[in-house]
């Protein structure tokens, strides 16, 4: 038997749970409840005891013979209609009373999405804390920039991690929008025009429009779409899945930049005492945990696509073939998502900073980094700015090869040497002072934290502290 990977080795119990049969199942059956309530109470011929059957047998999932009997129906619904009367005989005739599949099927989809969000924010704020505080651990320590890939002007560590919390803060801001702004399908019938209810109700509307709010309002949400088909629009997913995705964007960012920190031995992810990274070469410490994040992230990414051909491919009023694809690519973009988060939090929380192979990196490339501001001292001195701009490109196209042969970088030593600069070897060491380079990286983490960070992180400190281990 498959076993799914989401499943058993990276989501959380709890993720997982949220898309658990049980929990699919045990939803339908409140949906029901709250549709007879609703009904009951605007005056159709429903009992209390009918309600209170109902309830009773809520909890009873007798899924065995649910599956039993869509072997037979080849209906979902039906199937367990049918086995939820027989655990309810009174309230068998009032189940799912003017309802169409779409009533339990879109309106449980919704609340699942909605509380697996509730989860994915809870992940969000707690690896915001953790990037918090190693960005403010860290913001006074140089390291070598890279743009193009190639060494560039130094940034700070702290610095260069409110490169990646900026983009999860941008992130968060998304998935509360999504959160907001998620509506329920509500009660709604067959094409959604409410015409099997109107007949229940003997043409009244408002006992209709009632009912409708009723049942949003009895699961939590304030607002149900006003125009549905049979099923809601698919463009409420494909919207809750860019959210995800651009998570899932973020953390392969995170990862890949790690990877390549540690390919120098910059930084480490945490490494257990007995692990092993790899079969055949014992010294190895690979990122793993990097490589997983990426890779699961990665997945994530390609479903969006999913999301978008299912929104765009509904005919009309709705068409099946967005039923069985749903059935996975929901489950799995959310689970995907929280093992993304739970390894990011991981990784950053217990990330090693080599803080002497960072200086050895940066020491390296500074004297390439100062030629301007050797340049700029030594026309102060009284030099010719364009004399001195030429000879630098060649002392520095000379250390460059003396570099490439694996010999020392002698920038400094040739510029010293020439009598033209004017300046000796300890005054062009004291311009590559590491601090003299770094801007406001310090300053621009502590004010990026303030206004950015801190807010949401105050706003939902109860969400704090409740993390969840890397399972392997």
């Amino acid at each position: 038997m498959f076993n799914h990977p989401l499943i058993d080795r990276y989501a959380s119990k709890e993720m997982v749970e949220v898309f658990s049969e049980e929990r699919k199942f045990k939803t339908w059956r409140e949906l029901w409840i709250a549709l007879a309530e609703g009904e009951k109470m605007l005056g159709l011929p429903i009992t209390d005891e009918q309600i209170e059957e109902m309830k009773r047998a809520k909890d009873i999932l007798n899924l065995d013979r649910a599956r039993e009997l869509e072997r037979e129906l080849k209906h979902d619904v039906m199937a367990h209609i049918n086995a939820y009367g027989e655990l309810c005989p009174k309230a068998k005739p009032i189940i799912h009373l003017g309802a169409t599949s779409c009533y339990v099927t879109d309106n449980t989809d919704i609340i699942l999405m909605r509380d697996a969000l509730g989860i994915i924010k809870k992940r969000m704020v707690n690896l915001m804390q953790t990037m918090k505080e190693k960005a403010l651990e860290y913001k006074e320590l140089p390291c070598l920039g890279h743009t193009h890939l190639q060494p560039a002007q130094p940034v700070t560590l702290g610095k260069r991690i409110c490169l990646w919390l900026n983009d999860l803060v941008i992130d968060f801001k998304n998935v509360e929008f999504v959160e907001s702004n998620i509506k329920f399908r509500g009660v709604k019938g067959t094409t959604g025009t409410q015409d099997s209810f109107l007949k229940l109700f003997n043409g009244d509307e408002e006992k209709v429009k009632r009912l409708d709010e009723f049942v949003a309002k009895k699961f939590g949400f304030e607002e149900s779409f006003i125009i549905t088909g049979q099923t809601y629009t698919r463009k409420q997913d494909f919207m809750i899945a860019q959210a995800l995705v651009g998570i899932a964007s973020t953390c392969h960012k995170i990862g890949l930049d790690i990877r390549v920190l540690m390919a120098n031995r910059e930084v480490e992810e945490p490494w257990g005492e007995k692990q092993v990274g790899s079969s055949a070469m014992p010294y190895k410490k690979n990122p793993m945990k990097s490589e997983r994040m990426c890779s699961l992230a990665r997945y994530a990414m390609t479903l969006l696509d999913s999301f978008s051909y299912t929104h765009a491919l509904q005919f009309f009023e709705r068409t099946l073939d967005d039923s069985a694809i749903r059935r996975i690519t929901i489950p799995e973009l959310f689970m995907c998502i929280d093992a993304v988060l739970i390894l990011a939090d991981n990784i950053i929380g217990g990330l090693k900073i080599n803080k002497k192979v960072i200086e050895k990196r940066l020491n390296e490339e500074l004297p390439f980094i100062a030629i301007e501001e050797i340049l700029m001292k030594a026309v102060k001195l009284g030099g010719d700015r364009q004399k001195l701009h030429e000879k630098l490109r060649r002392y520095a196209y000379m250390a460059y090869e003396n570099v490439i042969e694996g010999k020392n970088n002698n920038l400094l030593e040739l510029i010293a040497e020439d009598p033209e600069f004017m300046l000796s070897k300890e005054e062009i060491i004291e311009l590559l002072k590491h601090h003299r380079f770094i801007g406001r990286s310090a300053s621009q983490v502590e004010e990026f934290i303030e206004k950015e960070v801190n807010p949401i992180i105050e706003k939902h400190k109860s969400l704090l502290g409740e993390r969840e281990i890397v399972r392997v």
